[in-house]
């Protein structure tokens, strides 16, 4: 393996842990980029005008994108659906803030993950 095969696995580790940390792990801890005054992700998406059912699919779908991005450091044909879904749903996290006229630095963290998953799209061609 080269030097860029290391960085690529570093970057999808990062991502993907992040994410899952995220959703399984955290949250309904209170951090400071949650939208609006939300201080778990469910009141979140409350904040943002979004259904509960919605709530479920997305997370469902970050879990399973993040999951599909470990699995693609063995199958790499898998780094794509994993990457671009994720760059996909972080991106409507963004206009989710915007939509809400959060302040920017609250859209920081999903747009650091939007350029990860771009990078790492960049990086396994």
């Amino acid at each position: 393996m080269e030097t860029i095969d290391y960085i690529i696995i570093g970057l999808k580790l990062i991502v993907a842990l992040s994410i899952l940390n995220v959703w399984l792990i955290q949250p309904k801890k209170n951090t400071k980029w949650r939208g609006g005054n939300a201080t778990t992700i469910f009141e979140e998406f409350k904040v943002y005008g979004l259904s509960e059912t919605f709530y479920y699919v997305v997370g469902f779908l970050k879990v399973s994108l993040a999951l599909i991005l470990l699995a693609s450091i063995k199958y790499e044909s898998l780094t794509l659906i994993g990457s671009f879904g994720l760059a996909l749903l972080l991106l409507g996290s963004i206009a989710m803030h915007i939509k809400i006229k959060d302040p920017l630095y609250k859209s920081f963290p999903a747009f650091l993950f939007v350029v990860l998953n771009l990078v790492i799209i960049f990086l396994s061609r």
